[in-house]
């Protein structure tokens, strides 16, 4: 349905957006920044390929970048 694809596609701006901490924090491999950061390595690739992850999943990715919900959800 047109609200799932919606929804897909919202889910995947999430994930890039995740990708994109990672590699602005120097990581170019996502095995790599999820070993430094003591994460489950499948799990956290769920995170970036846009799996529908928990909430607890994110907030500890945004916890290991120091960042907010709102500024991660914000469009500055």
């Amino acid at each position: 349905s047109n609200t799932d694809e919606h929804i897909n596609a919202r889910i995947q701006e999430v994930a890039q957006k995740i990708k994109q901490l990672r590699i602005d924090a120097g990581y170019t491999s996502a095995e790599n920044f999820a070993y430094d950061n003591e994460l489950n390595r499948v799990q956290y690739w769920r995170v970036e390929s846009g799996a529908n992850i928990t909430l607890k999943t994110l907030l500890k990715v945004l916890d290991i970048h120091q960042i907010s919900l709102s500024n991660f959800f914000s469009d500055k």
